[in-house]
């Protein structure tokens, strides 16, 4: 069969024949229809992500969707290696496959999964987030930004405050139910007045898609709003901006902020899972929006080095 094949460390993967996955007793045979080229995917692909297997060759995707040998329709997580999602066919264990309503098309869960689990798993998950609570997005004009402030809303927020470098998607994101935008090119000194007069306000949670040095804003701001201000729960999810940030112990000692990270390892696989399922089925009824482009599995290669300018790159393996 074809599929998306990593040879080796930071190689992008290449079109080629691998050997045709054969089902165990607990998995299940899935011809798959569409996988998207998220961040986790090309992360564990290249090696870096801290998932990663290290062993090679192996094909590509972690996660899509495909149809059963008894012609259901699911979405799957994390196929048996060495297969993955970006296959003609690939082997899932059975308690990783999603039944989907006929609601949400193939491409639109294939795309909306990953990034849409990363903001309802730390809402759900995390931050335990009730409705009518005001929450801060930190970098959320990206795919699963724009999506964390859409899941916010649905799940009740009472307040949406968004941040983000691009300014007009910043303000596309007024349309998708942030109350409050704030943009991350200005000077320092105005981020913090802006950050400090949100936290004085009452902040509940924080969904930081960046890390780096808007985190370190961030925090502080919280921080100086004090015993003031109602407790923070701080979730850490990407680091867009940078891996490390310098945080001063005060921070910590002086305010009631929860750091936390929300990911593979501090949430369990089987709750990641149910997250999925969760959000699938809001997304069928919820409507959220998610822009796609679609590229054939035959060019892969060319895909793999797309960016998210244009929307999700999902790879189809059927016209």
């Amino acid at each position: 069969m074809k599929a998306a094949v990593v040879k080796g460390l930071a190689q992008t993967p290449v079109y080629e024949e691998f050997a045709e996955p054969t089902a165990l007793a607990e998995e299940r045979l899935v011809a798959v229809t569409a996988s998207a080229l998220s961040h986790l995917t090309r992360s564990r692909a290249s090696g870096k992500h801290y998932s990663s297997s290290g062993h090679f060759p192996f094909v590509a995707g972690i996660d899509g969707v495909g149809r059963l040998e008894d012609g259901s329709r699911v979405f799957f997580v994390l196929p048996s290696r060495p297969h993955g999602a970006l296959a003609e066919r690939t082997v899932v264990p059975a308690h990783r496959c999603l039944p989907l309503h006929d609601d949400l098309d193939d491409v639109t869960a294939a795309a909306i999964a990953n990034p849409g689990m990363s903001s309802w798993a730390a809402y759900a998950e995390r931050a335990r987030l009730k409705p009518g609570e005001t929450v801060l997005v930190n970098g959320a004009t990206g795919t699963s930004g724009r999506l964390a402030v859409q899941i916010a809303r649905h799940m009740g927020a009472g307040r949406i405050i968004a941040t983000g470098r691009n300014e007009e998607a910043l303000q596309e994101l007024e349309s998708l139910g942030a109350d409050v935008t704030i943009p991350l090119l200005q000077e320092e000194s105005a981020l913090d007045v802006a950050f400090s007069r949100e936290f004085a306000a009452g902040v509940d949670v924080v969904i930081d898609y960046l890390w780096g040095r808007s985190a370190e804003l961030v925090l502080t701001a919280a921080a100086r709003a004090g015993q003031d201000a109602r407790p923070i729960r701080y979730v850490q999810v990407g680091s867009m901006s940078g891996s490390d940030i310098n945080l001063p112990a005060s921070v910590l000692r002086s305010s009631a902020i929860q750091l936390m990270g929300s990911g593979i390892g501090s949430i369990s696989l089987d709750r990641l899972i149910a997250c999925i399922a969760d959000l699938l089925k809001a997304a069928g009824r919820g409507g959220f929006r998610i822009a796609t482009r679609m590229a054939p599995l035959s060019d892969i290669e060319n895909a793999w080095a797309w960016d998210e300018t244009g929307g999700r790159t999902v790879i189809v393996t059927e016209a």
